[in-house]
């Protein structure tokens, strides 16, 4: 049986994508042999209404707010998820930040 990994996806402002790819390097044992640091981010749009007793990190109470952000995604493995959801956590400039955790396949699993 082939290791577990997992993809990670996270939204993140553009001012906080370097230190959050840093942090999160730090915890990650790389994935892919000879290669560190190894990310994928791409512009996106995120909105949100911020409800009464949110302390946003933009936005304000009861408007509907829309920011540019970037899309970060990576892998890691099953051993490291903890460590690296406990960095998004407190690297991350937002409250409540949007995280997708996503059971993959080590594509090179699948050639033997």
């Amino acid at each position: 049986m082939s290791e577990k990994i997992y993809g990670i996806e996270v939204c993140v402002p553009p001012e906080a994508l370097d230190a959050l790819m840093d942090a999160i390097d730090e915890v990650l044992e790389p994935l892919y042999p000879g290669y560190s640091r190894c990310f994928s981010y791409f512009p996106s749009k995120g909105t949100w209404r911020t409800e009464e007793g949110a302390h946003p990190y933009n936005g304000e109470t009861g408007e509907i707010t829309v920011a540019d952000e970037y899309r970060l995604k990576f892998v890691c493995r099953e051993k490291d998820l903890g460590k690296v959801l406990e960095t998004i956590d407190r690297v991350h400039p937002y409250e409540e930040p949007a995280v997708d955790v996503i059971p993959q396949i080590a594509w090179r699993s699948l050639l033997h």
